[in-house]
């Protein structure tokens, strides 16, 4: 028996897909992602002016200036706040980008959010990139569905927080709910 338990290869390489994930060539143009780019469906992201956050595995040395989120097939209307948002695992928020406010966002469309101040990752493991709309329709996500964390140390794959949520980012995710729709995002 190995301190791994039955597992007799290396860990790294078993978890591997998490940081390949939607990198036909990451030599070309780095980027992280928290799923791959096969297997996406429509999922609702949160209600108008809820932030939805979603669990991203980021690397000792990454610069993360962007967050870009792809709508599916419901495009957002009405648009009054868009904004995203890097937050640390304990749930404290790093940066936000500027404000969308009323900027169309059409269906099946990538959206790059620009984070005011880029973030050089200090240390490798889990963060939380966020999103919250303001809309009369919030537009669904290209994403996928996740099961509820049960084993000690899990975090949620997504959560939804806050509401009445404008142009500023909450300071923290507070009192995070656990959300089946975990959204794709991607991190450059």
């Amino acid at each position: 028996m190995t301190v791994l338990g039955a597992y007799r290869g290396l860990v790294r390489d078993d978890l591997g897909w998490l940081n390949t994930a939607g990198r036909p060539d990451p030599a070309e143009t780095f980027h992280r992602a928290n799923l791959p780019r096969v297997g996406l469906d429509d999922v609702a992201a949160a209600a108008t002016g809820v932030m939805c956050s979603v669990a991203l595995y980021l690397h000792d040395g990454d610069l993360i200036s962007n967050l870009t989120f792809v709508s599916a097939g419901t495009a957002g209307g009405t648009l009054t706040n868009q904004i995203a948002a890097l937050y640390s695992r304990t749930g404290a928020l790093l940066a936000q980008s500027a404000d969308k406010t009323s900027e169309a966002w059409a269906a099946d469309t990538a959206k790059t959010f620009a984070l005011a101040t880029p973030q050089r990752i200090t240390k490798s493991g889990i963060y939380y990139a966020a999103l919250a709309v303001a809309a009369s329709t919030v537009p669904t996500l290209a994403g996928t569905v996740g099961a509820k964390p049960f084993l000690a140390g899990e975090v949620n794959l997504s959560q939804t927080s806050g509401s009445g949520i404008g142009a500023t980012a909450p300071a923290t995710i507070a009192t995070p709910a656990f959300k089946r729709a975990v959204p794709l995002v991607i991190a450059t």
